[in-house]
């Protein structure tokens, strides 16, 4: 799936049906391809946007780590906490203590630097 949606993003025109049967031998339904296929495509569209736009980030993202490495998420989901937990404040921090963007967005997982998931899901201090 992931290597679909970086030569989807990186090399668009290159796409050809071995791309998708690859995705098919891997499990991926019709529905689950034209997600992969939409989800990919869309936030390379609202980037391309952005950057075109000369959009920056808001003041209250800076020192925010916005991805995390598979190690990350593996711990994160050992700890309960999930993209599929999003009805759980636990799962994903201290709400209150987040920017206002992603409070209303438990889809997004972003943490201060230098934490750790664990210590952005209960909340401690790194410097503690």
């Amino acid at each position: 799936m992931l290597d679909y949606a970086v030569k989807l993003t990186r090399d668009p025109g290159g796409m050809t049906s071995a791309d998708t049967d690859a995705l098919r031998a891997a499990g991926f339904g019709d529905h689950a391809i034209l997600d992969i296929c939409q989800v990919t495509s869309y936030y390379n569209y609202v980037n391309r946007l952005a950057d075109g736009l000369g959009v920056e980030l808001e003041d209250h993202w800076e020192g925010m780590v916005h991805t995390l490495t598979r190690e990350e998420f593996v711990a994160l989901r050992r700890a309960g906490g999930s993209a599929s937990a999003h009805g759980d404040p636990a799962a994903h921090g201290d709400r209150a203590s987040r920017p206002p963007a992603a409070q209303g967005n438990p889809a997004t997982h972003t943490r201060p630097a230098g934490t750790t998931p664990e210590q952005a899901s209960t909340g401690e201090d790194p410097a503690a």
